[in-house]
């Protein structure tokens, strides 16, 4: 995408943004600087299960900034916990019936990010739950870029690799990638463990040339 057909597409999402308020995710990121983004759902269903928490962590540098982070408990509207999903992350009915409504949760964030890019781990699948909901208040989801961590990991598995060799399967487990990388693990399907976990790849794995 040239520049001017970049700055074309900027404007024309601006023109049409539902909320002016938060025009400021299409302005130049801060050099340096990213959001490291896990959430928590009811389950697996794109199109009919809901958010029930969300996690964001800064990173700066080379340095992930545990100070600077948001963590947001999350009522469901409509969908209820299914118990699948409460072996996975723990939350129930009771917890999170304490949370704060979707929209309240969707504007904290939007501020917390910024224009910075985000990071995750499998983040298609977030970022796909999160636009879903943002979509009736602004008419479009996140802008911003996104950087998928299994996706750096795999590109550096397969340099490993004598040339004839590249192109097959690598184990893009979360575990996987950790213990490969030598990085500490939290304990998983906790949004801010997950974000941290995702943010420590992102830094090992961009200082491994990825």
């Amino acid at each position: 995408m040239t520049g001017a057909f970049a700055e074309i597409k900027r404007r024309w999402l601006l023109y049409h943004l539902g909320d002016p308020r938060f025009s400021f995710m299409w302005d130049a990121p801060p050099p340096d600087e990213w959001i490291a983004l896990d959430c928590e759902t009811t389950g697996l269903d794109v199109r009919r299960d809901e958010i029930v928490a969300i996690a964001a962590v800064r990173i700066r540098g080379n340095r992930i900034l545990c100070s600077e982070r948001l963590e947001l408990l999350v009522k469901p509207e409509r969908r209820a916990v299914s118990a699948d999903s409460v072996r996975v992350h723990g939350l129930r009915e009771r917890d999170v019936a304490q949370g704060i409504a979707m929209d309240d949760a969707l504007k904290q964030l939007m501020v917390f990010i910024g224009s910075r890019p985000l990071v995750g781990y499998y983040l298609e699948f977030d970022v796909a739950m999160i636009d879903r909901a943002l979509f009736p208040m602004l008419g479009m989801g996140l802008p911003q870029p996104k950087i998928e961590v299994s996706a750096l990991y795999y590109e550096y598995k397969n340099r490993q690799r004598p040339v004839h060799e590249r192109g097959g399967d690598i184990d893009l487990r979360f575990a996987t990638i950790m213990s490969d990388l030598g990085l500490p693990q939290r304990p998983a399907h906790d949004a801010l463990n997950d974000a941290v976990m995702a943010a420590l790849a992102f830094l090992k794995l961009r200082g491994l040339g990825s």
